[in-house]
């Protein structure tokens, strides 16, 4: 009797997963198919092919497709190779955070399937919106009495609320608020002028509020994100106890491609104390936005800026004054810009002022700008290879999770 199982079957989105196949003939043929229901009611699906051993299995950990969605072996292909039933979908996490991703996994040619279930949220954490002294975020607390040490979540140049992330943060036992900045409710649809003191306001509701264990406050951002929390880190270190820079830049940036058209994208992005933060386009004299206008990688135009390099010294963020540990997370196909030249400028600078706390830099050679979390599909970027971005997510999460776990038991240990 030919048997398809999936252990465990519910748990955690980064819990990793076996999918096995039994009871099939020695060197049979035999396709698995899933299908997904994700954000705005659309299906992800993939299919690939195996052939059983001889002792008639098939085990994911071990076997490698010999056609489908993916090659190589991964254990979690199946899922990080999925795809949109319909072009154009984009949304890989549930709209509902607290609602689980079920995926069901079918063995073609019978009726035998599975279902896999995988959680933002474990059992307990709880979800609050928040709209309060001009904050508008979502704070996610973990199950338990606490106290809990607390993580704000920053997203990029796509604005929002980042809900799934904060969630897992949650899940893996940290109070994490994801603060929208720009393109949430009450806010400004553009990232031009967005103040600082905003952020500190941010800082000071969590201490506040969530009451952190051993007052431990991180910051973890994406793209623009990563670029913030290391300018927040470096600007209020008082206040910022661990910086996790996703993809982030070394320099202080202008508006972009967020910025608000009666701004313009060379317009500022940051004010602080009412004025605009000196940004890479102010007085550049190599800075040229032609490749990007000719529809060419946003990197593309970043590397014009960069010749100037009087115009980067004057808008290096000075991260040796974030008093905590810093991780950087980095893709070297980055189309959005150089993060892997950033994050290695950031590094050198914290390792030459001799910085006391710990320092990483992981680069995904092959990926690309959009590393979110482990078990999704990432075969929707426009830049990196949907295997090295898969391998970014898990392994970037990994790598989270252990700093945190060391930023937080350092100081634990001390007051101990």
């Amino acid at each position: 009797m030919t048997t398809l199982s999936v252990t465990p079957e519910d748990g955690l989105l980064d819990e990793p997963r076996r999918i096995f196949v039994k009871g099939l003939q020695p060197s049979q043929k035999v396709e698995l198919s899933t299908r997904t229901l994700r954000g705005n009611g659309q299906y992800w699906v993939s299919a690939a092919t195996y052939i059983a051993d001889a002792s008639g299995q098939v085990d994911l950990e071990r076997d490698a497709p010999v056609s489908g969605s993916y090659a190589g072996v991964s254990a979690s292909g199946l899922l990080w190779s999925q795809r949109p039933e319909v072009s154009g979908a984009a949304d890989v996490f549930p709209d509902d955070v607290l609602q689980p991703l079920v995926t069901q996994i079918s063995l073609e040619g019978s009726e035998t399937s599975v279902t896999l279930i995988q959680r933002l949220a474990s059992e307990g954490v709880t979800r609050r919106e928040v709209r309060e002294n001009g904050l508008v975020g979502t704070l996610f607390t973990p199950p338990g009495v606490g106290p809990h040490p607390a993580v704000i979540v920053l997203n990029g140049s796509g604005g929002g609320i980042n809900e799934p992330r904060a969630a897992l943060y949650a899940s893996r036992g940290y109070a994490a608020l994801a603060l929208g900045y720009f393109k949430a409710p009450g806010l400004s649809p553009y990232i031009s002028n967005t103040p600082l003191e905003y952020f500190v306001a941010g800082l000071a509701w969590v201490r506040r509020e969530v009451r952190p264990a051993h007052d431990f406050v991180a910051l973890s951002g994406q793209s623009r994100g990563g670029e913030l929390v290391l300018l927040l880190g470096s600007m209020f270190p008082e206040a910022v106890s661990a910086v996790i820079g996703y993809v982030p830049s070394a320099l202080v940036h202008g508006g972009q491609a967020a910025a608000d058209p009666a701004v313009g994208r060379d317009g500022p992005a940051w004010l602080y104390q009412g004025q605009p933060l000196v940004h890479l386009w102010n007085d550049n004299k190599t800075a040229s936005w032609a490749a990007r206008d000719a529809g060419l990688r946003n990197a593309e135009s970043i590397s014009t800026a960069l010749q100037d390099h009087d115009a980067v010294r004057r808008v290096a963020i000075e991260v040796e004054k974030i008093r905590g540990p810093v991780l950087l997370l980095s893709a070297g196909d980055d189309a959005a810009w150089p993060s892997a030249l950033f994050s290695r400028m950031a590094y050198s600078r914290l390792k030459e002022a001799g910085h006391p706390w710990p320092v990483q830099h992981l680069s995904f050679e092959h990926a690309g700008h959009t590393i979110l979390l482990p078990n999704i599909p990432s075969t929707n970027s426009v830049d990196g290879t949907p295997a090295a971005n898969a391998e970014a997510n898990e392994q970037s999460w990994l790598a989270v999770k252990a700093f945190l776990d060391d930023a937080v038991n350092a100081p634990a240990a001390e007051g101990a």
